[in-house]
């Protein structure tokens, strides 16, 4: 729970979606980063609590239910578990992992819906919403895909657009395709339930100017929330026609359940009520506690206006958020991440890699993509492994632990600091500084590179002192050689402190090696950067040993070969086998999709439609036909071979 005269932090990752594995971009935008920053809290001193937990509901779930023949409960349960595990292996340290399908959800839900409802804050309206006949539903926003219609960028959801990151109606999108069959959706009348966020705009715009001229929010997340309400907020649908989702307890309105993006965020109150009956003095409580929400770019407008606005329009004294951080896209390699096309490690194979998991989260977090996309990539990983941890930190470290144990019998040696001591300690106090407001300021990637500047800074003192040769030498020699040794054991003794939020295994490794006390992570970080000796003269350390391994050159191609996909085969089909693969009844169904989409581009040629959109139509034309061509087991014919002029 909450305390006066404590900073109370409460600290939410982005719900993750239940129906599919994680890769690492979605680890390092969301729950690893979070992760991050509430270890640090605690470490601090903070009254901390961090929060996530699977978003559940939804089409995405009935399609993945009906896909591998189970119930949309069963698909859940299942993924569920496998993301638990997931984060348990990257060792994401939350107070509580839940979940959205509870009665809690649908308590808290129904109640958010009717406050804002005898507020006058939602409103009725026929929509005219996409179909797909094919799949006999109605098509949620994340399951259309088509032609954005402000910039005309080819693969716009039916909700917002990647590219200029403006909401969409799914009607709206130029050439819509569902993403489930291909085939083009129709559309329907039917009538639903709004979020009037013109009404709510003046009190949205008031907490704004509060929230942002406070709190810490992240560049995009500032240019993304500005950009919407400079565009002038519409009322917001906030129902749908489902089955699996948090039931609208509204009369008029019972068959429906409620949108994703209304349902979804709740998801932060319920999963926290679930976890503790004392929920609300976090999530009712603005005056006392501080919200931190983390999460990837595309997430911001949901978090900075919808939910604000659900929860303003309430009127039930809910704390918002002061401090909203999101992360650009990480890529991999030179693509995108694909489960389908195999490019790319999903969470659940890192473990499989034989790599340690903190070496994961160090690599993830070095390459945090703050302030612009990065791209994950194995020959970096391999050279800031090899030369960040293992000849750098770990070096540092092992050398450090291994001079007292070689030449002091495993016990700290007596310290007379002279300049150059004060000067390292000097430059390690500052590197301190530097991480704690780095660290406070959610800079996760910046305050990690201070650890390898002091590992840096220590490895150099070390080298210029020589206390491998002082130690041979006379009394003086071998005091000079004490007072290196004990300070560079203490330095990493405040590295195992540092550490503990970025690579938590190893710095729990440094503190066994040294028998540091427990207490000394927290005593290094409370002290406002202030370098506290935590091992002093004639403490033992236990048996040292090296903290890293050296990634080989082999080992890294034989796995970025492993996750680099299996649509690029140099090496074409023989004709035999090609046959074999030959899938008749698809091919049937794919001959009637090229009919109809040939017919299409005719019409909008005929009608001289926009070039972009007949661009895109011919595009899935010969999409279409590829994949004929190999269900009848022909070799598709490749899209260069006819030129245009121009």
């Amino acid at each position: 729970m909450s305390y006066e005269g404590k900073r109370n932090v409460l600290v939410t990752s982005a719900l993750p979606y239940v129906n599919n594995v994680p890769h690492l971009g979605n680890i390092i935008g969301c729950v690893l980063s979070a992760d991050v920053f509430a270890r640090y809290g605690r470490l601090r001193g903070w009254n901390l609590l961090f929060i996530c937990g699977t978003d559940e509901y939804g089409t995405a779930t009935e399609n993945k239910a009906r896909e591998e023949g189970l119930t949309p409960q069963e698909i859940c349960n299942k993924y569920h578990a496998i993301h638990s595990s997931i984060y348990k292996w990257f060792q994401i340290d939350f107070d509580f992992f839940g979940r959205t399908t509870t009665p809690r959800q649908t308590e808290i839900a129904q109640d958010i819906f009717w406050r804002l409802h005898d507020r006058g804050f939602l409103i009725e309206d026929t929509v005219e919403q996409l179909r797909c006949e094919n799949c006999q539903c109605f098509l949620a926003d994340r399951f259309v895909e088509g032609m954005c219609p402000h910039c005309q960028y080819p693969e716009a959801r039916g909700d917002q657009c990647d590219k200029c990151g403006r909401l969409i109606n799914a009607v709206e999108l130029k050439a819509p395709q569902c993403k489930v069959c291909g085939l083009t959706p129709v559309v329907r009348s039917s009538k639903h339930l709004f979020l009037d966020l013109p009404k709510l705009e003046p009190d949205l715009e008031q907490w704004l100017d509060r929230s942002l001229s406070t709190g810490d929010w992240t560049t995009n997340a500032r240019h993304i929330t500005r950009s919407w309400l400079r565009d002038g907020l519409k009322p917001r649908c906030i129902t749908r026609d489902l089955q699996w989702g948090t039931p609208v307890p509204h009369p008029d309105f019972s068959s429906k359940v409620f949108y994703v993006w209304f349902d979804a965020p709740i998801g932060y109150l319920s999963i926290t009520a679930n976890y503790t009956d004392q929920w609300e003095k976090w999530w009712k409580n603005p005056q006392q506690v501080e919200l931190y929400n983390f999460m990837a770019k595309d997430n911001v407008p949901f978090h900075s206006v919808v939910f604000p606005c659900s929860l303003l329009g309430a009127q039930d004294n809910y704390t918002l958020v002061n401090n909203l951080v999101a992360t650009e896209y990480l890529n991999y390699e030179d693509t995108k991440f694909s489960k389908s096309r195999g490019v790319g490690v999903f969470g659940d194979m890192a473990q499989d890699t034989g790599i340690p998991s903190d070496v994961w989260r160090f690599y993830l977090l070095y390459l945090r993509p703050e302030g612009q996309d990065s791209a994950f990539s194995w020959a970096d990983m391999a050279l800031k492994n090899n030369s960040e941890l293992l000849n750098n930190l770990g070096n540092f470290i092992n050398r450090a632990g291994m001079f007292v144990s070689k030449f002091f019998g495993g016990c700290v040696p007596e310290m007379e600091l002279q300049a150059e001591d004060k000067r390292l300690l000097a430059q390690v106090g500052w590197e301190l500084r530097q991480y704690i407001q780095l660290l406070d300021k959610v800079r996760i990637r910046e305050a990690l590179k201070c650890i390898l500047n002091i590992s840096r800074h220590g490895n150099q003192y070390i080298q210029v002192n020589e206390p491998w040769k002082n130690i041979k030498g006379g009394a003086p020699e071998r005091q000079r050689a004490g007072t290196v040794t004990g300070v560079s054991v203490n330095v990493a003794c405040l590295l195992s402190a540092m550490l503990e939020p970025y690579m938590p295994t190893v710095s729990q490794t440094i503190r066994e090696q040294l028998r540091a006390p427990e207490s000394c992570a927290h005593a290094m970080l409370r002290g406002e950067g202030i370098f506290v000796r935590s091992l002093p003269s004639g403490h033992r350390i236990g048996t040292v040993s090296p903290l890293f391994q050296k990634l080989e050159t082999d080992q890294i191609e034989a796995l970025r070969k492993r996750f680099g996909g299996h649509t690029k085969a140099c090496v074409p089909e023989a004709p035999a086998a090609r046959a074999v693969g030959a899938d008749p009844e698809k091919a049937k169904q794919l001959e009637a999709a090229v009919a109809e989409q040939g017919e299409k581009v005719r019409t909008l040629k005929a009608q001289k439609a926009e070039k972009p959109v007949v661009i895109a139509e011919v595009s899935k034309l010969l999409e279409l036909k590829k994949q004929l061509a190999l269900a009848e087991g022909r070799d598709p014919e490749p899209a260069t071979q006819k030129g245009k002029r121009k």
